[in-house]
């Protein structure tokens, strides 16, 4: 008889602290500062960079999660597990693991666990929409560095960028829909991680586009297919037209900048302070680059910005929370699951599922 071949599920996310214990941060920043696909500079000034970093951040970003935290830990981790078991649920006899890229539970003890539960391919699906190679690149890397340590190196099928996909358009509509319709934002910022420039320019494949002009990424091509910042646009304006947002409102901005070289613009925290002190009063803030609520959400926008906004001049601003393990995106990543690998998924609504 023929075995028929098991297939598991990965899902992979970038990871947090195990608590917000300076402690247990510094390894977390060391691991995540120190991958050459998040600082691209040479080993020994990346090291000099890194170990100067950490003199006072582990500190500062342990009071920042110290501020989200909850009794049941990390929101990160908390979402990532319920998103894991509703999924789950709906794929009976395929095992979904969860993986962080840094931090725990990791990449390579998910790998361990499939592989104990007799599973022969492994889909992997980054939980990242738009394509960065800090991120998505980091994460598959590692995925295969791992595997290949393994005597019997398991078959790996991945899923790629999903920043256009319409259930995750429609999955995070309807996150903001309400917020929105309460707030009766005058402006809608789109807030996405920012990437150092170089990291956008090196991902352009014919050299010549990527920062070229001012409309490099109004429209995504074979130069700019792998650029973040294009497919960022293009999530934005899916996004806004499918909550009917003017475009006179929309704003698509990045956060989150590490450094002195220049990132990604324009800036979240600048041009929201702007338009503070012009006047706007009411406004809204959403972050689609994120899937699950973490310390890039919760403090820096929904803590931090709102600090700011309203020192500046504005009354309101709104934080849309991410989709999180809501039953529409599970939806989403069944059906993404299905078009892009050999998983069978029957359907694409769930008991579990809500109007």
């Amino acid at each position: 008889m023929v075995r028929t071949p098991k297939t598991g599920l990965l899902l992979i996310n970038l990871g947090t602290p195990d608590s917000p214990d300076p402690a247990d941060v510094r390894p977390y920043l060391r691991e995540f500062l120190m991958d050459p696909r998040v600082i691209d500079l040479d080993t020994w000034k990346r090291w000099l960079l890194v170990n100067m970093i950490l003199i006072r951040r582990p500190k500062a970003s342990g009071e920042a999660y110290a501020k989200i935290w909850t009794d049941a830990g990390s929101p990160l981790l908390l979402h990532s597990r319920e998103l894991v078991r509703k999924v789950a649920a709906r794929l009976p006899g395929v095992p979904v693991e969860l993986g962080m890229r840094y931090g725990n539970p990791s990449i390579a003890s998910a790998l361990t666990r499939l592989r104990q539960a007799g599973v022969d391919k492994i889909v992997v699906f980054p939980l990242y929409p738009q394509y960065s190679s800090a991120a998505n690149g980091s994460s598959l890397e590692k995925v295969f560095l791992e595997a290949a340590k393994l005597w019997n190196v398991p078959d790996i099928e991945t899923i790629p960028p999903f920043y256009d996909d319409p259930g995750f358009i429609d999955a995070c509509a309807a996150r903001a829909r309400p917020v929105i319709e309460a707030a009766d934002p005058e402006k809608v910022y789109f807030s996405f991680h920012g990437l150092p420039e170089r990291h956008v320019v090196k991902s352009d494949v014919s050299g010549t586009h990527c920062l070229r002009s001012d409309d490099c990424c109004a429209t995504i091509g074979s130069a700019n297919r792998y650029c973040y910042r294009a497919q960022c646009y293009a999530t934005a304006k899916l996004l806004a037209d499918a909550l009917g947002i003017p475009e006179n409102k929309r704003v698509v901005c990045f956060q989150s900048r590490l450094g002195r070289d220049p990132w990604i613009k324009p800036y979240t925290d600048q041009i929201m302070i702007e338009d503070a002190r012009a006047g706007v009063k009411r406004a809204a803030i959403l972050s689609p680059a994120f899937v699950a609520d973490c310390l890039e959400t919760l403090e820096e926008l929904g803590i931090r910005a709102v600090e700011d906004w309203n020192a500046h001049g504005g009354e309101r601003l709104d934080l849309v929370p991410c989709i999180n393990a809501d039953d529409r995106w599970v939806d989403a990543l069944l059906d993404i699951v299905r078009r892009n690998s050999t998983i069978p998924v029957e359907g694409t609504h769930g008991a579990e599922a809500t109007a």
